[in-house]
């Protein structure tokens, strides 16, 4: 029987099966962040150790920063000390990281494909479950506990059960006006918020290959949000050329070496899968989630849905839903009135996104009464929407292009959603408190987010733009 690409990349670096199931996993590249990491370096030094493999770590700090003035010392003290932990400790252990101000500097998943530190074929881990985005290049790459960080700091490996894989196939063209975004949250409402657990999932089909490294980026960024350790599509000619000729990419003869490799990364003709699911992109229309997790999600021109079907905690949890969010059943999307628009993340926060919104926007002004916060998800997209113009546009239709970070994916930094008000938000997650407590999120793409921002309200990108 013939091997799926999970199985592959995950075999290549099995160092020892043990008993229970677990395997010791080799890791080639292991990103981090000012969050989860400085617990990890203190364990290490209590026990004497450095970093085992610091030339195969990189850092960056995004989750706490400011998205303005970074040029400035940090204002809020827990903030501006954990950066400072952060620094120090990659300084000590040798460790390249792209600090404020950088030119590499960054959201963690978006510098690592941008450097080329991201290739086919690798192991990737990170304290951040949105390590998942970097499956795109047909690596195994997941989310992994602050103790995790730990042992791959002193070892390079992990200890690793094995998961179950899923093909998700989405077949045929996509309509005018749908992003990979939509894509992704229409997948999600089909086999919701926790269908994917327990499982590794490849994207298959014309649809995925047609989408772009960025956008495959974006689906692959969401695939936990299905509850799925990870997702990953098998490289291609559009890999292929997304990493040539980045920094840490191989170059010369051993990038085409290093190709004739990555060409052997694909599932088998034979390769079985533990669950398989196929849609046709033809159904797919713009998205828009109305609940507090991302399985919660609708067309944009459809209702409110109702409970019908639901039984026990299902129904509890569908009401509660709707009351945090103050809908209910039956209501159309179409028309509900917004405060906030937030365009960035891991999610939807590279040149792409940006390119899509402007030239969505572009002629056209924001409502009023909407803020909207465009956060460049690093340095370099952030210089390149300057080279292309893309701020000038922005600024006519009445939008601030902000300074790279997480910004308000998550109630970490000064960027946060006022309780009671309403976000469309391009990150990954809709929890309850997820963008301040209280603030009320609707999560959707670049497209939906551009309209709701126009219009002042939730619309239909193709009618508000003409798509």
């Amino acid at each position: 029987m013939g091997k799926t690409l999970f199985d592959k990349v995950w075999d290549a670096h099995v160092v020892r099966e043990l008993d229970g199931g677990r395997s010791v996993l080799y890791i080639d590249r292991h990103y981090i962040h000012e969050v989860t990491s400085p617990v990890a370096f203190l364990g290490l030094k209590n026990r004497g150790l450095k970093v085992a493999r610091p030339a195969q770590t990189t850092g960056t700090p995004d989750h706490n920063v400011p998205t303005v003035d970074q040029h400035l010392p940090v204002a809020e003290e827990q903030s501006r000390n954990q950066l400072d932990s952060f620094r120090r400790n990659c300084e000590e252990n040798g460790i390249e990281y792209f600090p404020l101000g950088n030119p590499g500097h960054g959201i963690v998943h978006i510098i690592g494909p941008e450097q080329g530190f991201t290739q086919p074929g690798m192991t990737i881990v990170c304290g951040d479950s949105h390590t998942s985005t970097h499956g795109a290049f047909g690596a195994v790459a997941f989310g992994i506990g602050t103790s995790e960080v730990e042992m791959v700091f002193a070892s390079q490996c992990i200890l690793q059960p094995k998961p179950k894989t899923m093909r998700i196939t989405v077949n045929g063209k996509r309509k005018a006006g749908v992003t990979a975004k939509d894509i992704i949250l229409y997948v999600i409402s089909k086999i919701s918020a926790s269908g994917g657990t327990g499982h590794f999932i490849e994207f298959a089909g014309e649809a995925i290959r047609d989408l772009s490294m960025e956008e495959r980026m974006t689906v692959c960024n969401m695939s936990i949000e299905c509850g799925a350790r990870g997702g990953m599509i098998a490289p291609d000619q559009t890999t292929f050329d997304y990493v040539k000729g980045r920094k840490h990419a191989p170059q010369g003869t051993d990038f085409d070496k290093a190709v004739g490799r990555w060409k052997q990364l694909y599932s088998d003709p034979d390769a079985r899968f533990d669950t398989e699911y196929t849609f046709d992109a033809a159904d797919i229309e713009p998205m828009i989630t109305f609940g507090t997790n991302p399985g919660m999600g609708v067309a944009v021109t459809a209702e409110v849905p109702s409970d019908t079907g639901l039984r026990g905690s299902d129904r509890v949890s569908f009401g509660k839903a709707l009351d945090y969010m103050g809908f209910r059943s039956g209501e159309p999307m179409l028309g509900k009135k917004i405060d906030y628009v937030f365009l960035g993340s891991c999610t939807n926060g590279r040149i792409e996104d940006f390119r899509q919104f402007a030239a969505a926007v572009k002629g056209r002004k924001k409502a009023p009464h909407v803020t909207a916060w465009l956060v460049p998800g690093s340095k370099q997209v952030e210089a390149q929407a300057k080279a292309e113009g893309l701020d000038k546009i922005l600024a006519d239709a009445g939008f601030v292009l902000r300074q790279p970070g997480c910004s308000a994916c998550l109630a970490m930094n000064a960027d946060k959603i006022p309780a009671g008000k309403y976000s469309v938000s391009t990150s990954n997650r809709n929890f309850e408190g997820r963008q301040g407590p209280g603030a009320r999120t609707m999560l959707a793409g670049p497209l939906v987010a551009a309209a709701a921002a126009v219009a002042g309200c939730i619309a239909d990108p193709r009618e508000v733009f003409g798509l």
